[in-house]
């Protein structure tokens, strides 16, 4: 196959229309407005952005403000509090939530009294019962026992580690130092409170990172026999994250090593029994994110794949964004213009996206493609009660790829071939008719 299909960087996906197309025509009052139209018997997802961190990974795309303060942290838990009242006013009821998920940053910045404010804060505001899944981004190098009894005491039911690498190398270019005992002793704690649905987060792509350390680092961690398993590329853009400017280019694995990194992984941990699940994950067969891939129940958003079938995604904090029927909601990057506008008792939208009839039908065939790697058009366009003819520039965009055997075309059905399914997302860009040209892979040339 053609070079540019692993030297190009495609859209992710996890929403349609991209982020980059998302524009201040959408504020404060569309998404009130958005809200207010919702079902009465709506279920929601919640996710809830903590943008702290007490040191800065170098290698960190997050939106995120390193702070060594308690009072900070705790009066932005207090504007959580103020902005999960707007939204449930902005409702006019109080929802209920079936997933809640905190990322960040770091959610384990939270003190046991922070993190007890804002479920109350939270279980006010909205209706979180036993049957809500309550997911929790960690970072094991700032839990403890007290941390641990307080997240446990507030419903987590699963827990999301990051590692990264275990190489020392790898860990002191990217500025975490991180050993193995550190994330072995957090599976423990969480084990020991019964929260037993733990996911690790490895990365590729990492300076100084090889085939072979990578591949040590995946051998040590399956040794936890974690339940789920996420292999992210790391996304060098320095121009946006000036931090990552402290990583030397020369440290960077190339396009070819990227690859080959991606591959041996992906090979290693599917031959230790986990089902691998879209573009980035691996599950336990048994595990509900293998189960639902298996019926053609998984689904995508902007926490990656997830068993969550809510039509409905609110998110708090700065940076956050929404996901509703009728387009896409982001609050402000900016902490302090964040809780400037949550004093004043307004929503802190700042930009967004309606969405069309063909965004709609466009958004719901790129997420079959993404994570069943095959769709038909003709299918889902029937289920949305909408014209498969909207998104017919689509057909030709394939030919291509057709020709290069990556997808079959019959009908309206477009299915990727087996070992063309690293290309899913050049399959998905396709369907997008915003996207224009691949951008160039980061990191040196191979």
């Amino acid at each position: 196959m053609a070079d540019t299909h692993l030297t190009g960087r495609y859209p992710r996906y996890t929403s349609f229309p991209t982020a980059p197309h998302f524009h201040a025509g959408v504020d404060g009052e569309t998404f009130a407005d958005w809200l207010y139209r919702l079902p009465e018997d709506q279920d929601l997802s919640l996710y809830v952005h903590v943008p702290y961190c007490d040191s800065l990974c170098w290698f960190c795309g997050c939106h995120m403000k390193v702070m060594n303060r308690a009072g900070p942290v705790s009066r932005y838990v207090a504007a959580l509090t103020a902005e999960a009242s707007l939204i449930a006013e902005s409702m006019g009821r109080k929802p209920r939530v079936a997933h809640l998920h905190f990322g960040g940053g770091s959610p384990t910045i939270l003190s046991p009294r922070d993190i007890e404010h804002l479920m109350t804060g939270l279980r006010g505001r909205f209706v979180i019962d036993a049957e809500t899944e309550i997911a929790v981004e960690i970072d094991p190098r700032d839990l403890d026992e007290q941390k641990l009894d307080a997240w446990a005491a507030a419903g987590m039911t699963r827990a999301s580690i990051g590692c990264q690498d275990l190489d020392p190398r790898v860990q002191q270019a990217i500025n975490r130092i991180q050993p193995f005992s550190v994330i072995a002793r957090a599976v423990e704690g969480l084990r020991k409170r019964g929260i037993n649905s733990i996911n690790i987060d490895l990365v590729h792509g990492l300076p100084w990172q090889t085939v072979e350390t990578l591949l040590d680092t995946v051998a040590r961690i399956l040794t936890l026999a974690p339940d789920r398993l996420a292999l992210f590329g790391y996304a060098h853009v320095p121009q946006l994250k000036p931090h990552q400017r402290l990583i030397p280019n020369e440290s960077l694995p190339g396009p070819a090593e990227r690859h080959a990194q991606a591959t041996a992984a992906f090979d290693a941990i599917v031959a230790a029994g986990y089902e691998a699940i879209g573009l980035d994950h691996f599950a336990r067969p048994d595990d509900t994110l293998a189960t639902a891939a298996a019926s053609g129940r998984l689904h995508r958003n902007f926490q990656g794949y997830t068993t969550d079938n809510a039509e409905v995604l609110i998110g708090l904090g700065p940076s956050s964004i929404s996901e509703l029927p009728e387009g896409y909601a982001q609050n402000t990057p900016d902490i302090n213009s964040w809780h400037k506008a949550v004093a004043q008792g307004a929503l802190a939208t700042c930009r967004g996206i309606a969405l069309s009839a063909a965004d709609r039908l466009r958004r719901a065939v790129i997420e079959r493609l993404m994570c069943d790697y095959q769709v038909d058009v003709g299918h889902v366009a029937a289920a949305q009660h909408l014209d498969p003819a909207l998104i017919d520039d689509a057909w030709p965009r394939l030919e291509l790829l057709e020709l290069e055997g990556v997808v079959t075309c019959k009908g309206q059905h477009v299915a990727i071939d087996p070992d063309a399914r690293a290309l899913v997302q050049r399959v998905a860009a396709c369907f997008d008719d915003r996207f224009t040209a691949p951008e160039p892979m980061a990191g040196r040339a191979a």
